[in-house]
């Protein structure tokens, strides 16, 4: 394998072997442990019946919630960059102003 290894994590008492990259392993442990957490709280709930579709379930709430972060992180990207553009203004302007005093 190109710089991966195979490494075991568990979900649902369920053994999985997944490809990691060297140095990534830490990241997939916490990755294995928010979806198991995620996992048994639906699967908690009761609504929802079956390995399958507690784990579908748990990515389209887990997916649901990265993607109102992203949307949420735009906002403020946006944000920081109008603001961003209104220091460079004052700065060209003040730099302009300063260079007609010296002349």
């Amino acid at each position: 394998m190109n710089d991966a290894d195979l490494f075991t994590v568990k979900i649902l008492d369920k053994e999985y072997r997944v490809a990691c990259e060297k140095g990534e392993q830490e990241n997939l442990l916490r990755a294995a442990r928010h979806l198991d957490e995620r996992m048994r709280d639906i699967r908690r709930m009761g609504k929802v019946l079956g390995g399958e579709r507690i784990a579908v379930m748990a990515a389209l709430n887990i997916s649901h919630e990265y993607l109102q972060q992203d949307s949420e992180g735009s906002v403020r990207r946006k944000v920081i960059e109008s603001r961003l553009r209104s220091l460079q203004e004052k700065i060209e302007l003040a730099l302009h102003q300063n260079s007609q005093l010296e002349v």
